[in-house]
């Protein structure tokens, strides 16, 4: 019994196997485009901090302290400074100009500082983005930080010698305060669980999933739905196989290759990227479940389509929201509360979660357990499901 059991589900696997095989459109998803993803998809996630971005520069005030403020400028990576002359016009036009900032040194600016009552710096801003925005204001204000307290040590260094002889007569604990508040005051920063600070070690595992689930759940979609366009499906029902051999053997050529992808990408995102990769084992459960996820729920869009369109486009409706809604490549926190809800629905939510708290955290199974439980009720709901339509189907 388990050696014809076997054979049933080796023969569908064989016959699935020689269909990809034959395909050259498919050969070419499964060979080609997941080094291609994980190698854009890479660069694009590599880092979390925004350089280099393009912003305009007018100094309008023209003095050696303004002078030296802009040099501190250029030396943020963050900016790409293009410097304009004082007279230039209408630096309120960033889309004209081309730039997504634009900083204005006003006249006057130097002399504001040391009369009390200084000026504001102009800071155009393009807002479209949000996050690039937010990032730009914070830089530059790390940079007028700086330059503020080198300004204050060109100040003290420039006072008369009465002055520190006057000092020398204030109580201890008054010339203390007064250091305390001179010093810039610091943060000793100690990073955890991420401690090269890197955003391709956070985004990895949303990568990861991301390919097999655009490869997997397309691919496994059109499977029954190929075999009902072209009219062999039927012909299968009316053999001596049973449905859960059926949806084994469909499976398995999927899953083998799927592993050797996973293989791939993990081997690629080592070299090239250098992202290191803690407890394999854990992670190879991890990946392997939630493919099983991935290719029954490929297969139950497949069983309830009746052409390789209709399979494609469920398979679309469905991935189009893992973008946003899975945390693959931004913290859940971010999303409103009714939204996170639905998130939970996805199964690439699930396994993003459990391979950063293997990865990246280093942590227990009370962390990771719960949703690598969810992904093996996934797998489980999807392939009765699956079995169940494909009974409908012979009926």
């Amino acid at each position: 019994m388990n050696r014809s059991f076997l054979a049933a589900i080796a023969s569908v696997a064989y016959k699935e196997f020689l269909h990809i095989y034959r395909d050259p459109r498919v050969l070419f998803l499964l060979l080609i485009l997941p080094p291609v993803f994980t190698l854009i998809f890479g660069h694009a996630f590599e880092s979390g901090k925004r350089t280099g971005v393009p912003a305009l520069l007018i100094d309008r005030d023209g003095t050696p302290q303004a002078q030296r403020f802009v040099e501190l400028l250029q030396a943020n990576e963050t900016f790409a400074w293009e410097q304009q002359s004082p007279a230039a016009g209408s630096e309120g036009d960033l889309l004209g100009r081309g730039v997504r900032g634009g900083l204005v040194i006003p006249e006057g600016w130097s002399a504001s500082l040391t009369n009390g009552e200084p000026l504001p710096l102009q800071f155009h801003l393009d807002g479209s983005d949000t996050g690039t925005a937010e990032q730009l204001q914070g830089s530059l204000q790390e940079s007028l930080g700086d330059f503020q307290m080198n300004e204050r040590e060109v100040m003290i260094d420039a006072l008369p010698e009465e002055v520190f002889e006057m000092a020398k007569q204030l109580p201890v604990e008054i010339r203390k305060q007064f250091v305390s508040a001179m010093e810039p005051w610091s943060v000793e920063k100690k990073m955890l669980y991420n401690p090269r600070d890197r955003f391709i070690d956070y985004v990895i595992p949303g990568v990861i999933g991301l390919i097999l689930q655009l490869i997997t759940v397309t691919l496994m979609a059109c499977t029954i739905a190929r075999e009902r366009e072209s009219g062999t499906l039927y012909q299968l029902m009316v053999t001596s196989l049973h449905r859960r051999e059926i949806v084994i053997g469909k499976i398995l050529p999927y899953l083998a290759i799927s592993l050797g992808l996973i293989l791939m990408i993990v081997l690629l995102a080592g070299w090239h990227f250098g992202v290191q990769f803690h407890q394999p084992g854990v992670l190879a459960v991890i990946c392997v479940v939630f493919l099983l996820c991935s290719l029954g729920l490929g297969l139950v869009i497949s069983a309830v389509s009746r052409t390789q369109t209709q399979a494609i486009q469920f398979s679309v409706f469905f991935l189009l929201p893992v973008f946003v809604l899975s945390g693959a490549f931004a913290p859940l926190e971010q999303l409103p509360a009714a939204i996170r809800y639905v998130s939970e629905i996805f199964p690439l939510t699930h396994f993003c979660r459990a391979f950063r708290f293997v990865n990246l955290y280093h942590a227990g199974p009370a962390f990771y357990g719960p949703s690598l439980a969810i992904l093996c009720l996934g797998t489980v709901v999807t392939f009765v499901g699956a079995a169940f339509l494909l009974r409908r189907i012979e009926q």
